[in-house]
């Protein structure tokens, strides 16, 4: 259980860094790369791995295992090696939350969520974003340059967590990618004001949401079908903090989250931030793009019994995401010596609402005690949390932290009520510790 420096390499992750320097996930290079790997003995694959492979004389003429396919993925991606993949069609792929301590979450440590394909060819000189819908005066379309050009640009750091964040935890499983807790990040986002451009374009009274479609193509590969296509009331479209973005962190958006244009709303389900973005419709009822229908980000209306099903008349879209909290620091199995204090950061945020306060146990939720509390750079931002612990005696213990909103709603000590998609898991975030 002893604890490592977070920027730390295992000697795993050292032989497959090694082994991947020189190539990228791009077509032509996989070649160079198989051809590469097909000179490589199984020892010093082992070698990489850490591990014998068992049953290697059973693997395919130039087959690639899949621990190098991942490690090459992740770096072509600009990523962590240390970042998990859930899934790569689409690409889903999770931060350990001992690598979100930053209080704004770089490119190379931010989780990637998607439901479609990543755009291959994007030409930035002809993109274009084009409002239209039920409910705009005239459809209208813009460059980028006229949208950096005629638009005031805003930055804000905003929150974006994965509506299925947690899902692993709920029992019987729900339907899914099996996330821990690190499909959440807290990134700078720079672009213009959504409700600008609507003002702009000009929009009827009728207008109540306003729904995305993206460049990203579907599984299927069928050009007539939208891998996602959701959206946000119009309430929301209008707040000062939703962007039509095209720099994260100071930088072009990398192009894992939406380059070169991305909508961000903050505070909601990072689902409702489309990326690779071409159009946004204006919409006289709630959106009925793709991902919009039940199941897909809904929950139940009403509590259900676990592993029962739930009439889509009973489930309801998820908006403002509820009040949760992450310990970043130290990484779950620290060990360190009696009598010396154990400082713990993290984050915490609580969707369209601010925290108010933020607790840590270390004797399993029966008494709290309160950590320092930030407050937020701007609305929708997580905040950050610090405490000092001292252990009574040596021994095995964990640090439980709770966060408590401005409306006093605070996180559940266990996995709150089930649901069919495994949504809105905000129970207390826990590490391990062992006092020597």
């Amino acid at each position: 259980m002893s604890q490592k420096a977070s920027n730390s390499t295992s000697s795993l992750d050292k032989g497959i860094l090694n082994l991947n320097f020189q190539y990228s996930i791009v077509p032509s290079v996989k070649k160079e790369r198989r051809a590469f790997i097909k000179k490589i003995s199984m020892a010093s694959l082992a070698s990489a791995l850490g591990a014998e492979i068992v049953f290697a004389g059973n693997m395919p003429k130039g087959y690639v295992p899949v621990f190098l396919e991942e490690q090459d993925s992740l770096k072509s991606m600009g990523k962590d090696p240390a970042l998990k993949v859930l899934n790569d069609r689409p690409w889903n792929v999770e931060t350990p939350i001992h690598l979100l301590d930053e209080k704004v979450t770089p490119a190379e440590k931010m989780f990637v969520r998607n439901n479609g394909l990543i755009p291959e060819k994007i030409e930035t000189s002809s993109w274009t974003l084009t409002i239209r819908g039920e409910s705009v005066n005239q459809e209208k379309s813009y460059t980028l340059d006229e949208l950096k050009s005629k638009f005031k640009t805003h930055t804000y750091q905003l929150t974006l967590e994965c509506g299925g964040n947690g899902r692993g935890e709920f029992y019987p499983p729900a339907e899914g990618n099996q996330w821990g807790q690190g499909a959440v990040s807290c990134a700078q986002w720079t672009g213009i004001r959504l409700k600008d451009l609507l003002d702009d374009v000009g929009i009827k009274k009728d207008a109540v949401y306003i729904g995305y479609h993206g460049a990203d193509s579907h599984l299927s590969g069928d050009p007539g079908k939208e891998s996602i296509s959701r959206g946000i009331p119009i309430a929301k479209a209008m707040q000062e903090e939703t962007l039509v973005a095209f720099q994260m962190n100071g930088k072009d958006i990398p192009l894992a989250h939406g380059y070169p244009l991305r909508l961000v709303a903050g505070g909601y389900p990072a689902s409702v931030s489309g990326k690779w973005l071409k159009a946004l419709s204006v919409r006289n009822k709630t959106h009925d793009g793709s991902k919009m229908e039940s199941p897909s980000y809904r929950v139940p209306i009403e509590p259900v019994e676990p592993g029962e099903r739930t009439p889509d008349e009973n489930m309801r879209i998820i908006e403002s995401m509820p009040v949760k909290s992450i310990i970043t620091f130290p990484k779950s199995g620290a060990e360190f010596p009696l009598g010396r204090n154990l400082e713990i950061r993290g984050h915490a945020w609580a969707g369209e609402e601010e925290v108010n306060q933020v607790a840590y146990s270390i004797d399993f939720g029966s008494t709290w005690q309160s950590c320092r509390l930030e407050k937020p750079v701007n609305r929708f931002a997580w905040q950050h949390f610090q405490a000092q612990i001292k252990f009574p005696k040596k021994g095995y213990y964990e640090v439980w932290a709770m966060a408590t909103d401005n409306k006093g709603r605070s996180q559940p000590m266990v996995v709150p009520g089930w649901n069919p998609k495994g949504y809105l898991n905000n129970a207390c975030h826990r590490i391990a510790v062992k006092v020597s």
